[in-house]
């Protein structure tokens, strides 16, 4: 377990976090919230969880303190703990000239994304490239689907430093809706070439490179470890849950249905690349190549 994330952080200059104060399995010690900029005026990325009155108490008191207000809020993804706490925020905090900002992801994503909106409020759609600015900082929308089809990652200008949403954690790996989709945008923020990381959960990620390089690794060798077994039982197709528990001997009792839904992404995966074959009863086997 990485050391103790404190409720508020000034990381720079133009850099301040406040724990989402949301701690669990999924979200470590918090949702990390970022407010950006040195002005009067600044953005806020994403917004915890609802009814967690003591992050927005410690919100409000870093905003009243530095004597500052939020012109933007952006919002990485759709998921609860990122975009829960909207709505407690315009109650409590009322920032009401702040421009809410997203993605815009699948109908599937974007109907899960329900009631975050406060009345009388609209959420403008994010671009890829986009350009969002406040006085100190300037930030880059960039589009990195995988953990969701809607998760965008910013990239300070200024630092040469990106908030990495749910797509690189401070601590450990990350889940993901489609593996294809997210090792294009892993490589794609290793070609930005960050000096850090900010993450949404987990402490700053100091080696960026160091880091991608082993989240691409980790999943390679999951995959060939997947083949490997498809191969030992050729001509006997394997369910999700049998191929798990060849691939686990110790005890998975915890992270067994977590182990099944990342290992079922990665066989979609190579379903998709003519790896691997899913059969009426969805139990899986390896192609196999025809020689010629």
């Amino acid at each position: 377990m990485s050391a103790k994330i404190p409720n508020v952080s000034q990381l720079s200059s133009r850099v301040i976090r406040v724990l989402g104060m949301n701690p669990g399995p999924m979200t470590l010690q918090g949702t990390n919230t970022y407010i950006l900029g040195t002005g009067s005026r600044r953005l806020l990325l994403d917004t915890g969880e609802p009814d967690h009155m003591e992050y927005i108490e410690n919100l409000k008191q870093v905003l009243n303190k530095e004597s500052i207000s939020l012109e933007h809020i952006v919002l990485s993804h759709w998921h609860n703990d990122h975009v829960g706490g909207l709505k407690d925020i315009f109650e409590h905090i009322n920032p009401d000239s702040a421009t809410i900002w997203k993605f815009k992801g699948t109908e599937k994503d974007e109907a899960q994304a329900t009631d975050f909106v406060p009345e009388n409020k609209t959420v403008q759609t994010l671009t890829d490239g986009q350009l969002l600015k406040v006085e100190g900082a300037t930030l880059r929308v960039i589009h990195t689907p995988g953990h969701t089809t809607d998760h965008i990652v910013l990239k300070l200008e200024e630092e040469n430093v990106v908030f990495s949403g749910d797509t690189i954690l401070g601590e450990g790996t990350t889940v993901f809706s489609d593996l294809i989709s997210y090792i294009e945008s892993l490589r794609r923020i290793r070609s930005l070439k960050p000096d850090i990381i900010y993450p949404a959960h987990g402490p700053v990620v100091e080696e960026p490179i160091k880091t991608i390089d082993y989240y691409i690794k980790h999943r390679e060798e999951r995959e060939q470890s997947i083949l490997k077994i498809l191969e030992q039982f050729k001509g006997e197709p394997k369910s999700v849950e049998d191929i798990v528990r060849q691939m686990y001997s110790d005890n998975m009792k915890y992270v067994f249905q977590a182990a099944v839904y990342v290992t079922r992404k990665h066989l979609d995966k190579l379903l998709t690349e003519g790896k691997a074959i899913r059969d009426e009863d969805k139990n899986w086997s390896i192609k196999s190549v025809s020689k010629l």
